[in-house]
């Protein structure tokens, strides 16, 4: 029997021995090309079993019994002898190796179709993710450039009025000065006289004059007050540009907005769908469907027709005067036919409504949002390759909450789940709009 150790050899070989090219798992032995001419010759030995050299015989032998491993037992998945067969593994699902070997052959491939999908799907990211970035480069260099721009011009503007303010205050001073000095003489004049009478009348005169004044309250107008208008002017010009630029804004991911339309052959029986696929409610009956392998038969909710592999995508759904939903985005190959765990380790990611007031984002753990206003309009934008799901309250352009550092390798869906209607107080349906951009 061949060495377990080092290359096969011929077991048959007396002196120096030849590499073996052949092991007969019936014979137990492995045979060099000149030895192996027996199997090739003699019909019973024909039909032995011949495998490729191996060092490691006995993995091929039944320990037990010393028999050749010929069979596989589907209930202990482990390979067996025919005599394995007669005492413990004799009600067991047994077939024959070279059958299993088929069909694991054939789940290797499958194995091997899958990963060789994914690798194109990691290198179809990494190019969308370099477009992505040279985007994001140009749009950044733009709003630099913009933001600059605009702080230059205020920069300018503020100085002119500075310029202007000043050429102002010194025209008012000099104006000023001269009148006080022409008041001046007046008066220089007036207390040089001896004409006592006259005196008293120009005396008299002048503190009825119109144009005299009070010139304690004369202020020269400093400017502070329109530079803090500026900056604030400024300010707000920034926070339009930035809100319309930021990545997180609503304004900016308003900008990767899809069509979706609803799936029927995906909806829950329980649900009602409107003809455009717009609209999504919950019914008391059970509706008269086909049954599907797409068809959620458990969770009463509903796909979009769109998947999405890549990218960046966004939609908004009206869930105005409703008590209880659940909008989000799910995976592929979720179970549809068993209740599902609303968490992203189980390739769901969610934001529901429940008892009215309670919103919830679905992460792990979860987190209960403490919100405001009820949003009457909700808006999900997704960043597949930043793994990035995030949620907005569109009427008040609030962000609501994110999924951050996810990691997607298959196909998202976005899920609609209008929730029973509650004996009419959530029948409200959910419905699909159309997003305006600003």
């Amino acid at each position: 029997m061949a060495s377990s150790c080092g290359p096969p050899v011929c077991d048959i070989c007396d002196e120096r021995k030849q590499k073996a090219v052949k092991t007969c798992l019936m014979c137990q032995s492995s045979y060099c090309d000149f030895h192996l001419k027996p199997h090739h010759r003699v019909p019973r030995l024909k039909k032995h079993t011949l495998i490729n050299a191996v060092e490691n015989l006995e993995n091929y032998i039944c320990q037990k019994h010393e028999r050749t491993l010929e069979l596989f037992c589907r209930d202990d998945q482990t390979c067996v002898c025919l005599s394995c067969t007669e005492g413990e593994h004799r009600t067991h699902n047994t077939v024959p190796i070279e059958e299993e070997s088929r069909e694991k052959k054939t789940a290797v491939r499958q194995m091997i179709q899958d990963r060789m999908k994914m690798i194109q799907e990691i290198q179809h990211s990494v190019e969308l993710r370099m477009k992505n970035t040279e985007k994001d480069k140009s749009s950044s260099d733009k709003i630099f450039k913009v933001l600059i721009f605009y702080i230059e011009k205020c920069q300018s503007d503020r100085m002119e009025m500075i310029d202007e303010q000043q050429k102002a205050a010194e025209k008012q001073t000099e104006d000023l000065i001269k009148e006080l000095q022409q008041e001046i003489t007046e008066l220089e004049q007036l207390s040089h006289t001896d004409d006592h009478l006259h005196l008293i009348q120009m005396s008299s005169s002048l503190d009825s004059r119109p144009h005299t004044k009070n010139w304690t309250e004369i202020r020269i107008d400093s400017g502070v007050n329109s530079m803090y208008r500026a900056l604030a002017q400024l300010k707000k010009t920034l926070d339009t540009i930035m809100e319309k630029h930021n990545p997180t804004g609503l304004t900016f991911v308003q900008n990767y907005a899809v069509d979706v339309t609803l799936d029927p052959d995906t909806a829950n029986p329980h649900l009602i769908l409107s003809d455009d696929g717009k609209q999504v409610s919950c019914g008391d009956i059970e509706q008269d469907v086909p049954k599907t392998p797409k068809r959620f038969d458990v969770v009463c909710c509903v796909l979009a027709k769109e998947g999405f592999s890549s990218g960046r995508f966004y939609y908004e759904v009206q869930v105005k005067g409703k008590t209880d939903w659940t909008l989000g985005v799910i995976r592929e190959s979720i179970n549809r036919k068993e209740q599902i765990t609303l968490s992203p380790a189980d390739g769901v990611w969610t934001v529901i409504l429940c008892n009215e007031n309670q919103y919830i984002a679905c992460d792990y753990p979860s987190v209960s949002l403490s919100l405001r206003v009820k949003p009457e309009k909700v808006g999900l934008f997704v960043d597949y390759e930043e793994g990035l799901v995030s949620f907005y309250d569109v009427e008040s352009r609030c962000h609501l909450y994110s999924f951050t550092a996810q990691t997607f390798t298959e196909k998202l869906y976005p899920v609609f789940n209008p929730c029973p209607n509650g004996k009419g107080k959530n029948s409200n349906p959910l419905i699909i709009t159309p997003v305006s951009l600003n």
